[in-house]
């Protein structure tokens, strides 16, 4: 197996964290930065520490999503059944993408990592974004208000 991704590993940051990521409710905005980061350190790894990098994943994904439904559970969310299924979906896919690794193929895990930075924006902004506002209101009283830095620019990197 070579080490494709040697090169270029230290001089990119294939999924930079963004302000576009903010949904308001402050426990689940640390999540989501922690969930950029270790998809980051996915994409970037060199094979040989890719299994340890899809472990961290792996690791992450079970608390996030552990997190999210145990808050969808107390709050009554409405929609807890469909955001469930999707993080589901994704264990499934890390799973068997473990075992894939597990047998030499460190390409399929940079695979799910690309397919995990296309996967959250649209998770973030319509999943996460409905059950950060139910939060806030359950919790806080109101809605969140996001201030969005840079975010021109941010998309543009």
């Amino acid at each position: 197996m070579s080490d494709t991704n040697d090169t270029d590993t230290a001089k990119s940051r294939p999924f930079p964290w963004t302000d576009r990521y903010l949904m308001g409710y402050t426990p689940m905005d640390a999540t989501h930065r922690e969930f950029v980061e270790v998809v980051d350190a996915l994409l970037s790894a060199k094979d040989a520490e890719i299994e340890d990098c899809l472990e961290a994943f792996a690791a992450h994904a079970r608390r996030h999503f552990e997190e999210e439904r145990v808050w969808m559970e107390e709050t009554e969310f409405p929609a807890r059944e469909c955001h469930n299924d999707e993080h589901t979906a994704v264990m499934k896919s890390v799973q068997q993408v473990q075992e894939i690794v597990a047998s030499g193929n460190a390409e399929e895990a940079r695979s799910l990592a690309v397919a995990l930075k296309d996967w959250f924006p649209g998770h973030a902004d319509y999943m996460d974004a409905s059950l950060s506002q139910w939060m806030c209101k359950k919790k806080l009283g109101g809605t969140p208000i996001v201030l969005r830095r840079n975010i021109l620019d941010n998309e543009k990197a």
